[in-house]
């Protein structure tokens, strides 16, 4: 059974970078994970996609409000899933999750880590 635990996050002003990651165990051959995810859910939405990249690391997906400032990748040698956030702005405040989707179709989540962006 594949597990997320995330890492970083906090508070930070507006224009300022933060760098989340996501280290996962129990990845093996029988459940590869096809697809690695970041999600958020601001206080009172739905949880929204914010940016996801494939098993290859060719296929990166953004949602549009944070294409060119957030950026994807993924360290397969330490089984992490980095998200570098730059130029934060207070509408970027919300729990985020890292998730990965895999070759069973079995989805798991990371346990949420807050990121608040006020002066």
């Amino acid at each position: 059974q594949v597990q997320l635990v995330q890492s970083g996050g906090g508070l930070v002003q507006p224009g300022g970078s933060l760098r989340l990651s996501c280290a996962a165990s129990g990845v093996t051959l029988d459940n590869m994970v096809l697809t690695w995810s970041w999600y958020r859910q601001a206080p009172g939405k739905q949880r929204e996609f914010v940016a996801s990249i494939d098993f290859t690391g060719k296929k990166i997906e953004y949602e549009n409000s944070v294409k060119e400032r957030f950026t994807i990748s993924r360290d397969n040698t330490k089984n992490t899933l980095p998200l570098q956030m730059d130029n934060l702005q207070p509408e970027d405040t919300a729990i985020y999750y890292c998730s990965a989707r895999t070759i069973r179709g079995a989805d798991y989540w990371g346990q949420g880590t807050q990121v608040t962006v006020s002066s």
